[in-house]
């Protein structure tokens, strides 16, 4: 739908602009004719946590020199290019004031989730727990039910 105050403004998805909460609540709810749609600021957020998590995740415990600057380097600028404006001046400023642990996998991954947990309680979502993170973005819960995981090499 475009908005009518500012018709150069980019529409928004069906999904959230018709549905609201009622009904479409992710991109598999969507009709089919909107599947290929650009996505919404709510399915770029999530992606973007999966891949975050996911890569800290896996960040090592013992990092050297070059993976630290590397990591920096990353944060630096994906805070600088993150397709949500908004979104991306918040990081910046959290970044400013609680700059990412490079040190370590668990401290960076810590970070990650805390930081997360910010914008969650903003949104008024749940807070995730942080002692959980490897166990939801690396190892998968104990039963095995996950047990596909991505390489460790």
């Amino acid at each position: 739908m475009v908005n009518e105050t500012d018709p150069n403004q980019k529409p928004q998805k069906p999904s959230f602009a018709l549905f609201a909460s009622a009904t479409a609540k992710k991109a598999s709810d969507l009709p089919p004719e909107y599947s290929d749609c650009p996505p919404d600021s709510q399915e770029l957020g999530r992606a973007t946590w999966t891949f975050l998590h996911t890569m800290a995740a896996y960040y090592p415990e013992t990092p050297t020199k070059q993976e630290k600057t590397h990591l920096q380097n990353f944060m630096t600028s994906f805070s600088w290019l993150y397709p949500c404006g908004v979104c991306a001046d918040h990081l910046r400023q959290d970044m400013k004031k609680h700059p990412p642990p490079l040190e370590s996998g668990e401290k960076f991954s810590k970070w990650l989730c805390d930081t997360h947990n910010k914008v969650n309680k903003q949104l008024g979502k749940p807070i995730f727990d942080c002692s959980k993170v490897f166990e939801r973005w690396r190892d998968g819960p104990s039963d095995g039910r996950c047990d596909w995981g991505l390489p460790t090499d």
